[in-house]
């Protein structure tokens, strides 16, 4: 297995972190906790040892499962990871609460990785002005928790506010091929090497969407190696940046588990004519775009309660991806039926202040009618 020495906290991680959001689930929505355990089980005797959940996940199954699924193991054999649910936190008694909470659903004396959960610039003001921050550095100084950091969902300017902001143990960020540019993106990876502070990278895969692909960019990823899934290839992207310390996956299945331990068992950073064939994927992928709404709003707000951007940011996806799962969720319930497209009562206000001078009437039908096929585009 992989290692990776942080070297500002004086330990090694396995690069590959087990992310423990999308277990298998029985039919019921429960966790199926005896394929969980075998996962698990198989992970880390290949030698994962950095263990990732948070408070909400499996709608707040998965600490308590993970607490029993590791109790066989010395304790001291892996690192774990949650993470505060500041949305939740109104008070610094509220913060206190969640914190114990979370100790007894894991049942362990203290946890080796830390968060404040999904952090934005307001988030993060919001746990300093409410003393969170200092709690858990009082918690650090206590040792029931080991290391301090946060996971970020915002723009690189808010990052930086953050990560300047104080003398971060580590931090999370969300980072793909196809996401260098957006929330911290790379100029975020770039500041934190720069400042010696070692990162946690979720969403490699961007949420399974770089792990099936229409034939023409499977095609691409084959001939550089029939054997490697799809999946391997973003892994592999993310893993080739020196500071990357653990590559979180949030694997459902058996075969996911033992296709990555494939990849980080024997890793190998990519070679220059695999990232170039990447970069020749990205192009491919954003050259699919269906119109250049910029999400700019000034066509909002519709007299027929249309989320136009919303709905040309799914269609868009739509293509780029080839996958209707990619954005099954957003268009069906982010979005909603009574928001989608066909609710347009082609009035045309919107097209009268588009910047853009998009068609906005005919690419809604367009939208919509695309979005219905509810298919991967093959």
């Amino acid at each position: 297995m992989e290692k990776r020495r942080m070297d500002r906290l004086g330990i090694e991680t396995s690069l590959l972190g087990f992310g423990c959001m999308r277990f298998p689930t029985t039919t019921g929505g429960k966790i199926d906790e005896e394929k969980a355990q075998a996962m698990l089980d198989k992970a880390i005797a290949a030698g994962v040892n950095y263990i990732d959940t948070a408070y909400p996940y499996h709608n707040g199954e998965s600490e308590p499962f993970v607490g029993r699924a590791l109790k066989k193991y010395d304790r001291s054999s892996f690192y774990l990871a949650t993470k505060m649910p500041a949305w939740l936190v109104k008070s610094l008694d509220d913060a206190k609460g969640y914190f114990e909470e979370q100790i007894q659903r894991l049942q362990t004396d203290y946890i080796d990785f830390y968060l404040l959960h999904s952090m934005s610039g307001e988030s993060y003001r919001k746990m300093v002005e409410l003393g969170v921050v200092e709690y858990c550095e009082k918690l650090k100084a206590e040792g029931r928790i080991r290391y301090f950091g946060f996971s970020f969902h915002d723009s690189y300017e808010a990052f930086e506010e953050i990560l300047n902001d104080r003398d971060w143990d580590f931090c999370q960020i969300q980072l793909n091929y196809m996401d260098t540019e957006e929330q911290a993106g790379m100029r975020g990876y770039r500041l934190a090497e720069e400042k010696g502070v070692p990162l946690v990278i979720m969403e490699p895969v961007k949420g399974g969407s770089l792990a099936v692909f229409a034939d023409d960019i499977t095609e691409k990823l084959r001939t550089l190696d029939q054997e490697a899934s799809t999946a391997s290839f973003a892994l592999r992207w993310v893993g080739s940046l020196p500071n990357v310390k653990v590559i979180l996956s949030g694997m459902s299945t058996m075969e996911q588990v033992e296709d990555n331990l494939k990849t980080f068992s024997d890793f190998k950073p990519l070679s220059g004519q695999e990232a170039s064939t990447i970069e020749e994927i990205v192009a491919m992928i954003k050259g699919r775009v269906q119109n250049g709404c910029t999400g700019c709003r000034y066509c909002m707000p519709c007299p027929a309660g249309v989320k136009i951007p919303e709905c040309f940011a799914a269609w868009n996806t739509y293509y780029m991806y080839q996958n209707y799962n990619v954005v099954r969720w957003n268009w069906e319930h982010g979005i909603g039926e009574a928001a989608q497209a066909k609710n347009c009562i082609k009035c045309g206000k919107c097209e009268a202040l588009c910047p853009q001078k998009l068609s906005i009437r005919e690419d809604l039908a367009r939208a919509q009618s695309d979005l219905e096929r509810k298919e991967m585009i093959l």
